[in-house]
């Protein structure tokens, strides 16, 4: 995954490739960054001038601004809050049944209702239930609630795979919005048939370490909010299997495709 992208429809193929991803580079998950992938290992964002002050977006992280939006509206590829602890996430299309099947819901719209919600996260899904995918501004309105509860909550529905990103809407004054959608509405296609969760860990614990090249259990916790115990067995059960090989170095179990 050397090679540099170059337009939106080369960084929905290396997100195919990668699997899983990031936005922006992250020292928490062994994920590769699509920013790296566009601007190279030691890109700056910013035009700057003499002094170093940022005057403007550099023309690669303009078309990621743009690209980290329009991958989801143009469902080329799920974008979200979806991994780790709270990293702006990208996830392959052929990735998105093993991990929605770990939220042990059918994959259904409306499947939302039978998760753990508080009442105000419950709120804010029967909203976009009803009026489609909304951005942050939009929910509050429907749910009559303050901003900084109503962020809160919709970053809470990302993590649970209940809202993913749909693009985004232009406001009056600042920076365009994110509308969220329901995750099983927005991908529904992928997600009628569901692995079982022991096939979909597996899958997903698979396609970590053929992109990372080498983890530890803490690592693939990491990136999938896992349990490390969970983390361990699935490695464990990829090594019986042969499809992951084991090495210590310094006390750490490490493991690599």
């Amino acid at each position: 995954m050397a090679r540099r992208v170059r337009s939106l429809e080369a960084a929905a193929a290396w997100i195919d490739e990668a699997g899983l991803a990031v936005v922006y580079s992250s020292a928490d998950l062994v994920l590769p960054s699509l920013w790296e992938a566009v601007g190279g290992p030691d890109a700056d964002w910013a035009i700057r001038d003499e002094h170093g002050k940022a005057l403007d977006f550099t023309p690669e992280f303009s078309k990621l601004w743009r690209w980290k939006d329009e991958l989801p509206e143009r469902r080329l590829a799920c974008s979200g809050r979806h991994l780790g602890r709270d990293a702006a996430s990208l996830v392959s299309k052929r990735l998105l049944a093993p991990l929605y099947a770990l939220t042990g819901r059918p994959g259904k719209p409306e499947d939302f209702r039978g998760a753990a919600l508080d009442p105000l996260e419950l709120e804010v899904a029967e909203a976009i239930l009803e009026n489609g995918p909304c951005s942050g501004p939009e929910v509050r309105r429907l749910v009559a609630a303050e901003k900084r509860k109503v962020d809160a909550a919709i970053r809470r529905l990302h993590r649970a795979l209940v809202l993913t990103n749909a693009g985004v809407v232009e406001q009056e004054a600042g920076w365009p919005a994110i509308r969220n959608d329901l995750f099983a509405r927005r991908w529904r296609g992928q997600l009628r048939r569901l692995p079982s969760a022991e096939k979909a860990r597996r899958t997903l614990a698979e396609e970590t370490l053929r992109t990372a090249g080498e983890i530890s259990a803490a690592d693939l916790a990491g990136v999938l909010r896992w349990r490390r115990g969970d983390a361990t067995s699935t490695l464990e059960e990829l090594t019986d299997l042969r499809s992951a090989s084991e090495r210590m170095e310094d006390g750490i179990r490490l493991w690599k495709a």
